[in-house]
């Protein structure tokens, strides 16, 4: 009789900073109710895999659960994946932080369930040659990743079952390949349709294994699938279903059918990840043109044919498309080298605060925050956060151990991002301020360190491909037949907000802060805020030169100037003016200090309309604790997503009263202001939605420049919290 071993692999995670209601719904939705199913049907084996952010939150809010996991690994129902701690991608880091993600999740299983992990998950199975090495060392003999990776060997869908066995250095590892049409069917169609292909598959000559390995959140917080799993009844079919086959299927886990089965064979796989992965870390354009290509084959009826040769960017592609991670990336890399640093290796005899910086960094490097596909990701503002504050959080750990004589302020200046271009760091007790002389002379991260707080963590408005779907929008995203399966989100077009249309406008530089900008009569509030207005200097983006570097011996505070001698269009002509803005950053009052001197350099007279923007965030634009308040006679407050036009004003706050957050500007000589919101439209799995990512504001000056005169502006951000302690 024809037989197939069936490896039933679900993976669950939540990611670093996520919101604690996402966490208490996924576990009510999916997670719960999968084990309660998955302990009454006792001979359904399974490997599961749970990422270190959700056992801590199980640990904290669930020890009943984790007590029943543990019960099911020692009757040998379930094995319990190892990998990565908080669930990075693992090419991402350093070879040090990947292997000790690798052994802190170790020991906590071994903590948590008295079991030895002897898998690893791979994040987002994102591979990398290197990794057989780097997973092999970690004491770990297996892992899974998609039949993506084994076709783009060559390797026919036949030949893609079992394991397979590779190398890195002479370090060996099994990989299991998870079967795409599994992953495709479970659990959006009927059990038969599973049971079928896997009949279709068996075989009469020799051990053959089909591998599913997913997502847990499909199993209940999809959107549609909790109805469809459980109330309509589909997870306890498919167990049902499997149990009445047992005769055909067989059921292990990776660990029980590596004891009794031999590889496949020999292979070595190229750096790749799943499809979707592989097409979303596109540019948008490229996206587009790739998306148009597979269209065309299908046509053609080829793309099945010449699907192994097709593939879309690497996971790395994602930090070039959204800068914003790449500036996370790099100050990740930052503190795990200042980290190895004060310590060379981990180990038990490492100090306390020493262990709880690398537990800190470790949480930063959580993936979610540093891409975006089918789910929010970079978009979401409190991932980003998460990354900030627990970065922030192992900087205050480790420089605590070498600033222990007061108040301090340091500067550096490095090649931050890795791109030959220099990045001035100001660090003290209090603040840290980053600034890119070629980016305009712009401030890009601006941390509160007491609080762990950037102030600049923003987002700039780019093109997405799936943009397109605005136009589409109105269409069914909901199957006809009620009983159906839910669809899967990448079949769904749904606009959760209304009016996402009008949101549509991208931006042509970064939104970082003290960014100096020239505008044309015509420019209006609202033009400007839409991107839709005529730039007239050269200043926004273009390099500053930096000088006059010095540090106070007798205060912490640092001072430096960026200048740039740039011109202004005025009607025909190209008029030169140079721009002085000397910057003092004063640890002990928490301020800074941007003391601007404009020159005219040319023969004759200029009438300008200057400005500068800030882009600043408190992390949601309607809650009532957080909003700009405007001092003086013009007094005002309003939320941080409202839209305003405020003449002659000296001093206004942007407050965060639940955090006890403040930023405090004063302006000299009085300014206009515009205020507006940052948001973008991103896809998430429950549709396009709009995302609150900070408050553009722009004070600006209109005013007649003579011929070889000077303008002097000075403007001064106070910063101001409540210290709160870190997690430990």
């Amino acid at each position: 009789m024809k037989k197939t071993t069936f490896i039933f692999c679900v993976h669950n995670h939540q990611p670093v900073g996520n919101m604690p209601q996402v966490f208490r719904d996924a576990f009510d939705l999916a997670y719960a109710p999968f084990l309660t199913l998955l302990e009454r049907h006792p001979l359904i084996k399974a490997t599961l895999h749970y990422s270190g952010s959700l056992l801590e939150w199980l640990e904290d809010h669930e020890q009943g659960f984790l007590q029943t996991l543990h019960g099911l690994a020692e009757r040998g129902q379930v094995e319990i994946l190892g990998g990565a701690m908080y669930e990075p991608i693992l090419p991402m880091l350093r070879d040090i932080d990947a292997a000790g993600q690798m052994r802190m999740l170790s020991d906590e299983l071994r903590r948590l369930f008295a079991s030895e992990p002897h898998g690893a998950w791979v994040p987002e199975r994102v591979w990398d040659p290197v990794l057989p090495r780097l997973i092999a060392d970690a004491g770990l003999s297996y892992t899974f990743l998609d039949s993506t990776h084994f076709l783009h060997t060559g390797l026919s869908q036949e030949q893609i079952c079992g394991y397979y066995m590779t190398e890195r250095e002479g370090r060996s590892l099994a990989v299991f390949p998870i079967d795409m049409q599994l992953r495709y069917a479970v659990p959006f169609q009927s059990p038969e349709k599973t049971i079928d292909y896997l009949r279709y598959r068996a075989s009469t000559d020799s051990p053959i294994a089909i591998t599913y390995g997913d997502d847990g959140e499909k199993f209940g917080v999809w959107p549609g699938t909790h109805s469809w799993v459980y109330e309509k009844g589909w997870l306890e079919a498919f167990f049902t279903a499997l149990e009445k086959n047992s005769d055909m299927v067989h059921m292990a886990t990776a660990s029980q059918y590596m004891e009794t089965c031999e590889p496949q064979g020999f292979i070595y796989l190229p750096t790749s990840t799943y499809d979707e992965m592989m097409e979303w870390s596109l540019p948008a354009d490229a996206g587009c043109r790739y998306n148009h290509m597979l269209d065309q084959l299908q046509g053609l009826g080829l793309r099945d044919k010449y699907s192994s040769f097709i593939r879309g960017g690497h996971w790395a592609n994602f930090l070039t498309k959204y800068p914003e991670s790449n500036r996370m990336h790099k100050k990740m890399l930052l503190v795990s080298e200042q980290l190895e640093a004060c310590q060379h290796e981990p180990s038990p005899a490492e100090s306390a605060p020493m262990q709880q910086a690398r537990r800190e960094l470790y949480r930063a490097q959580c993936n979610c925050a540093y891409w975006h596909g089918l789910f929010g990701g970079v978009y979401l503002n409190h991932l980003r956060h998460g990354v900030f504050e627990h970065l922030i959080n192992a900087e205050n750990l480790l420089d605590a151990q070498s600033h222990v004589a007061g108040p301090w302020c340091d500067v550096r200046i490095i090649d931050l991002m890795r791109d030959r271009s220099e990045r001035i760091i100001v660090s003290g007790s209090t603040l840290s301020a980053s600034f890119s002389p070629n980016d305009g002379g712009a401030l890009f991260e601006l941390d509160y360190r007491p609080c762990s707080f950037n102030f600049c963590n923003t987002f700039t408005r780019k093109r997405e491909g799936y943009h397109r779907k605005l136009k589409q929008a109105g269409a069914s995203d909901s199957p006809a037949d009620a009983s159906a399966p839910p669809l899967l989100p990448s079949q769904m077009i749904r606009v959760k907000d209304p009016g996402l249309q009008e949101l549509l406008s991208y931006d042509w530089y970064e939104r970082f802060s003290f960014i100096d900008l020239f505008l044309d009569e015509a420019t209006t509030a609202d033009s400007f805020s839409r991107v839709r207005y005529m730039e007239l200097g050269d200043f926004v983006g273009a390099a500053y030169e930096l000088s006059g570097m010095q540090k106070d011996g007798k205060i912490p505070s640092v001072g430096f100037t960026l200048a740039r001698d740039g011109i202004v269009h005025q009607d025909y002509a190209q008029l030169p003016l140079r721009i002085e803005k000397r910057f003092t950053i004063d640890d002990a009052a928490s301020t800074i200090t941007a003391d601007y001197i404009l020159t005219n350099k040319s023969d004759q007279d200029m009438p300008i309309w200057f400005g500068i923007e800030f882009n600043l965030t408190l992390l949601a634009g309607e809650d009532p604790q957080r909003f700009c308040l405007v001092h003086g006679q013009n007094g005002q407050r309003f939320p941080m997503n409202a839209c305003k036009d405020i003449a002659g004003i000296t001093e206004f706050s942007l407050r965060d009263t639940g955090r006890g957050l403040a930023v405090d500007f004063t302006l000299a000589p009085a300014a206009d202001m515009w205020f507006f919101p940052v948001e973008t439209v991103s896809q998430s799995e429950n549709g396009l939605e709009k995302t609150y990512q900070g408050s553009a504001i722009l004070v600006h000056w209109k005013q007649h420049l003579a011929k070889g005169a000077r303008l002097h502006k000075i403007l001064c951000l106070k910063l101001s919290g409540t210290a709160v302690a870190a997690q430990p």
